[in-house]
């Protein structure tokens, strides 16, 4: 394909994704001309922007770095971008690199906005940067102690990945929970404790729910000890939750406490960038176990129907991988 075409993924009308032609702009000097080679579907958020379930409160704040179009359509969005330079200053040819670019085969973008991968960090598995700077700023937020007591609800990829690193603070006891039996699979070869979340231990000190499922929320609840936090990271889009709090909330004295990744957590923001948290998360990829999180691959040019299928809610979440030729 010429260097000045590229095709792109948008999601046309809610349910309905179609591939596009796109004529690139002139790379400029401070720019880099990047070919794709793998990106990932955020199943998460990706699933709802593909639903149309984006409330319109939201639209200005959900959207994407290279976003074109808007809610609830068309709208090319994504944010998971493997690629390499093509064209651009010598020192960045050839290099491989994450963007937080949508599902295209080649784009145009400035150099402050890519990251280069590591040496040691395979292309396949640098898909999940995005997901990882989730739980990096989880982690943040959440603040974890020697020696807590940590539930995280929800073993889909960034539940997983939280609790991975909440693991590797010092006298911490993670239980990962999950109502799918088959996630047990998964926690073990990452050496996780996991659990059904009606078997797990409660008491906690920190509860995190990643599980998307007021079910999950309302579980968190039920776990926490007296004064304990409750860290929320799931998004609901348009779905109203009602929780219980007449019980144990308020009683326990509990705090419920939402961390986003858009903004850099209060705790590190002072000193720490976006590309540096981003940077950050790329180096703590480098675990081969952590190719666990990739259940599955498909082509470009499928992902009309590829996205389709997995915006259904019954479908494990875990990462999807799309390759590019």
């Amino acid at each position: 394909m010429h260097a000045a075409n590229a095709q792109a993924f948008w999601i046309q009308a809610p349910g309905h994704g179609e591939i596009r032609q796109h004529a690139l702009p002139t790379r400029q000097t401070n720019e880099l001309l990047v070919r794709t080679r793998y990106s990932a579907v955020s199943r998460g958020t990706e699933s709802l922007v593909f639903q149309g379930k984006i409330p319109e409160s939201e639209y200005t704040r959900m959207r994407a770095p290279f976003q074109e179009g808007d809610f609830p359509g068309p709208v090319k969005y994504g944010y998971a971008n493997v690629g390499v330079v093509e064209e651009g200053p010598v020192a960045w040819r050839g290099r491989e690199i994450f963007c937080l670019y949508p599902h295209q085969t080649r784009y145009v973008v400035p150099i402050e906005a890519v990251v280069p991968l590591p040496e040691d960090l395979p292309a396949t598995r640098a898909v999940l940067a995005a997901n990882m700077e989730t739980a990096v700023n989880a982690l943040w937020d959440a603040a974890p102690r020697v020696g807590d007591r940590i539930s995280v609800i929800g073993a889909g990829v960034v539940g997983s990945l939280v609790a991975w690193l909440c693991q590797q603070t010092a006298g911490v006891r993670v239980q990962l929970l999950d109502i799918d039996a088959g996630k047990a699979e998964l926690a073990a070869v990452l050496g996780l404790p996991f659990r059904h979340p009606h078997d797990a231990e409660d008491e906690q000190d920190i509860v995190i729910n990643a599980s998307g499922s007021p079910h999950g929320l309302r579980s968190a609840l039920a776990l926490a000890g007296y004064e304990a936090e409750i860290i929320e990271l799931s998004w609901f889009g348009r779905d109203e939750v009602a929780l219980p709090l007449g019980e144990a909330f308020h009683s326990q004295r509990l705090t419920l406490r939402a961390s986003q990744v858009g903004g850099v957590s209060p705790a590190r923001r002072a000193r720490r960038s976006h590309a540096q948290r981003l940077q950050l998360a790329l180096t703590l990829l480098r675990d081969a176990r952590l190719d666990a999180l990739v259940d599955g691959e498909s082509d470009f040019l499928d992902l009309p129907t590829t996205l389709a299928r997995l915006s259904d809610a019954d479908r494990p979440a875990l990462c999807h991988r799309i390759r590019y030729s």
